[in-house]
């Protein structure tokens, strides 16, 4: 039987492939190297730049982050970052372990951690216009240090507000070692480098600043997940 350690980095190589993301507009990158395409879906949405990515690796309980033994009664459930246009409710990845994740929202990995527990809170969503785009876009200009010293805030489901702040940016991304490795309270926000199932990701790290209770409308956007190709 496989140990523990091994079964973990082998799943978790295999979510990093799966769940972040897509490209945009025709022509935006050059690609040196073929991959394999993903097959699309039925349905587009309306914000639709190109063509989209991966299906989400559903870790098993096992794999749940150390520390994690007490009840999760918080989860986020809006990401916003002012200075890209960025404003998505988050929500658990709905469907089976191999489902698509779909378009308008944001994404938490429920095996990591939620904000204000330790450790990583990991977000993702594709790179596409109402989306993540902007991180993708920034990203390639100068490795992305524009980003670095802007604010992300994180609301989650128990009325609560937390305040990040960037302080990395990482590109060419194949796994999610560092992110399962992290025992320090930090955001990760995730998207793809191109539209397939195989390429690189970008990683935006953020260090926590504040939390404080928030106005519930606020930290309960109404989710209209759509299942996009």
């Amino acid at each position: 039987m496989e140990t523990y350690a091994t079964l973990r980095q082998r799943i978790a190589s295999a979510l990093l492939t799966a769940i972040g993301v897509v490209l945009v507009a025709a022509g935006l990158l050059t690609y040196t190297q073929p991959v394999a395409a993903v097959p699309p879906s039925s349905a587009s949405p309306s914000t639709s730049a190109g063509p989209i990515g991966l299906q989400t690796f559903e870790l098993p309980p096992t794999a749940a982050p150390s520390g994690s033994g007490v009840a999760v009664t918080r989860v986020a459930t809006r990401v916003v970052v002012p200075a890209l246009g960025i404003d998505l409710p988050v929500i658990l990845q709905p469907g089976a372990a191999d489902s698509f994740p779909p378009c308008n929202v944001a994404m938490y990995i429920k095996q990591l951690h939620q904000p204000g527990q330790g450790g990583a809170t990991y977000l993702y969503a594709h790179a596409r216009t109402g989306m993540f785009l902007p991180i993708l876009t920034a990203s390639q200009t100068n490795n992305g240090k524009s980003m670095i010293g802007l604010l992300i805030q994180v609301y989650t489901s128990d009325n609560m507000e937390f305040l990040y702040e960037v302080v990395a940016v990482r590109r060419h991304i194949t796994d999610l070692d560092s992110a399962y490795a992290t025992t320090d309270e930090t955001l990760w926000l995730q998207t793809s480098e191109g539209p397939f199932k195989l390429g690189p990701k970008v990683q935006v790290i953020a260090k926590p600043l504040s939390s404080s209770p928030a106005d519930p409308a606020a930290a309960h956007p109404k989710a209209n997940p759509v299942f996009c190709q």
